[in-house]
């Protein structure tokens, strides 16, 4: 029977992997190479670093982290020993993308930011940002597209250089994988050429990794007006924000926009069925459907608002993207220690979110556009 370490911050990691084999259900802080060392498969999230100190010498033969990321895996190290190893990618995608979205209809309300009509340039057009450009139109968006390894494998796309993104969007969305090597790599691409070269007064999000940008550059850009707001779930830091940086965002969360339930769960869903392959194992396990729940109905009856306005109402009713920014300014104290524990802590101890998808929104008296708008951000629409 194999034996399995699993991490108590994966989502009902106990209930799928209990089915494969004896399973240790440790928290991340507590997995070290003795906890791992008679271990056959390892199972985790991204605070756990999976590399050589974590295994050497252990019985480890497969790895997996029930996050879209592995930049906490040594790949190398686990190629060399033979050590199968996987992630899950795209789990978190439409959480991101309904982020996204959130944060574009909070400027629009708090800041006075017009969308309808705007250009938004995705710059990173994988499984999250695809799922932004997806979404985008809802809110009255132009979507520009750029991904040069994408645009390298599908040349009939409609791509745009770069330097066309910058200087033609008035907003600017970041959804790239952090890389250091090959031909595009992504590590501090954000500096100040960047951000000189976008359209003055465009909106700036970064909700991929807080390495792809040169925050000194950011905070530089942000002080002086070169840009327009920030939406910022991610920092360069972490867990040690700058509360510089965060007092010069217009929004600013604890790197949690993937951190919706169903995000989470899909993560599990796929690390489950990637252990089963490898255990050549019958599947036996799969989430239950979640159960019917008020809280999760939206009722809505104010035709007289802009469609603009009425979308942030329902938005905010299903994700509050205020009470995540709120929780964040209000633990960056000048202790840097204290700032990180307050960081981690938001992190671990994140309430469940659910995603649009799993939510009827009531319309009484609106008209069919807004039904149209709410349905393409996944809401289910009973109409009164």
């Amino acid at each position: 029977m194999a034996k399995i370490v699993c991490a108590t911050s994966v989502l009902l990691g106990r209930e799928a992997f209990d089915s494969l084999g004896k399973l240790d259900w440790i928290p991340e802080k507590d997995i070290g190479p003795e906890v791992v060392r008679n271990a056959d498969l390892l199972i985790a999230r991204s605070k756990v670093k999976v590399n050589q100190a974590l295994l050497h010498n252990s019985h480890v033969s497969f790895v997996a982290t029930a996050t879209a990321g592995f930049d906490h895996f040594d790949t190398a190290y686990l190629n060399k020993h033979g050590i199968a190893w996987t992630s899950s990618p795209g789990c978190n995608a439409n959480s991101v993308a309904e982020w996204v979205i959130a944060a574009l209809l909070h400027l629009a309300m708090q800041h006075g930011v017009d969308l309808q009509g705007r250009s938004l340039g995705i710059v990173g057009v994988g499984n999250v940002g695809s799922r932004v450009a997806t979404l985008a139109p809802a809110l009255g968006l132009r979507v520009l597209l750029n991904d040069p390894p994408r645009e390298r494998a599908e040349p009939n796309l409609d791509w745009k250089p770069l330097d066309t993104i910058l200087k033609e969007s008035d907003i600017v969305t970041l959804h790239v994988p952090l890389t250091d090597g090959g031909p595009c790599p992504t590590r501090a691409m954000v500096d100040c050429r960047f951000l000189a070269s976008l359209k003055p007064g465009a909106i700036f999000i970064n909700a991929a990794r807080g390495e792809v940008v040169d925050e000194e550059s950011l905070l530089l850009g942000l002080e002086r007006r070169y840009i327009g707001p920030a939406a910022l779930d991610v920092f360069a830091h972490e867990p040690d924000v700058c509360p510089q940086t965060v007092a010069r965002a217009a929004i600013a969360t604890p790197h949690i926009a993937g951190y919706s339930y169903e995000g989470r769960l899909r993560g599990t869903e796929m690390c489950y069925q990637a252990a089963c392959r490898f255990l050549e194992a019958e599947p036996q396990w799969t989430p239950s459907p979640l159960p019917p729940d008020p809280a999760r109905v939206i009722s809505h009856t104010a035709p007289h608002s802009s469609p603009i306005e009425t979308l942030a109402q329902i938005v905010g009713a299903a994700y509050s993207i205020a009470d995540d920014d709120r929780a964040l300014r209000t633990g960056l104290t000048p202790d840097e220690a204290a700032r990180r524990r307050h960081f981690q802590q938001l992190r671990a101890h994140y309430p469940d979110r659910h995603e649009f998808p799993a939510f009827t929104v009531r319309l009484g008296g609106e008209s069919a556009d807004l039904a149209r708008r709410l349905s393409r951000l996944g809401f289910g629409i009973e109409l009164l």
